[in-house]
């Protein structure tokens, strides 16, 4: 059984891995023997010391991806560093809350851009890189409790989210023949960044939580599982599927 998450040999591609979810996912991939490079807008000192006291490698790229890039050269760059690139995680993201009425097209293109275009763009790219060199990869996509509901005050996110969870199953449904899977994790309500707005509000902190039936917000950590899952050999009949990591969130 401790074989089924060895990730011994492999390099995963982890983008938003300087806090939070991508973080922690890097830190559990790392733990199961994969070497990472991790993709941010900014240094991530961080990250590099918790995945080199693991005993593995670690490489960084600065990557704004709100602006064109070219994932393309970035992909052959990471290959050529690391040695190929076995796993690709979506993770970076971001958002903007405003009424609906109030939304502008300035924060609608910054949120599209970064978490659904990037994906979209990082995933062909490293598809290529595994159909080319005969890998049978796996792309993970963080997705989100919005990708099936509507959410209030954050029509972007919401809309990358549900573009999310729609090129899961568009990308799963092409690449199997390839023995590459595409599966995502939808977080619930995760303690990050992205959400310190929420878990300041005390009224809605507490509304949140009472919602929960495991009574809490959730952490990095507990993402841990489902993306080794989905990144084992073990997990190779398992594609285009979106998993709720949620506390219990959307059975309530």
């Amino acid at each position: 059984m401790s074989t089924l998450f060895d990730l011994a040999g492999k390099t995963a591609l982890v983008t938003g891995a300087r806090t939070g979810l991508g973080q922690g996912i890097a830190l559990a991939l790392a733990k199961a023997g994969a070497d990472i490079a991790g993709l941010g807008s900014s240094p991530m000192p961080e990250t590099a010391a918790l995945i080199e006291a693991t005993g593995r490698r670690f490489a960084a790229w600065e990557v704004d991806l709100s602006k064109p890039f070219q994932a393309g050269a970035l992909v052959a760059d990471i290959a050529e560093r690391l040695g190929g690139i076995d796993i690709l995680v979506n993770n970076s993201g971001t958002i903007r809350r405003a009424n609906l009425l109030d939304h502008t097209e300035e924060d609608w293109d910054t949120v599209l851009d970064v978490n659904l275009k990037s994906a979209f763009l990082l995933s062909q790219a490293v598809a290529r890189h595994m159909v080319g060199t005969g890998r049978s990869g796996r792309i993970i996509n963080i997705a989100s409790m919005l990708s099936f509901q509507g959410g209030i005050r954050v029509p972007a996110y919401t809309a990358s989210k549900h573009g999310i969870a729609g090129l899961t199953k568009a990308m799963a449904n092409e690449l199997a023949a390839h023995g590459i899977t595409v599966n995502a994790i939808a977080p619930g309500y995760m303690e990050t960044d992205n959400t310190q707005a929420l878990r300041h509000d005390v009224d809605r902190n507490q509304q949140i939580e009472a919602r929960i039936p495991a009574g809490r917000w959730g952490k990095p950590e507990d993402l841990a599982t489902a993306a080794l899952f989905f990144a084992a050999d073990a997990s190779s009949y398992v594609t285009g599927t979106v998993l709720p990591v949620d506390g219990g969130w959307m059975v309530r």
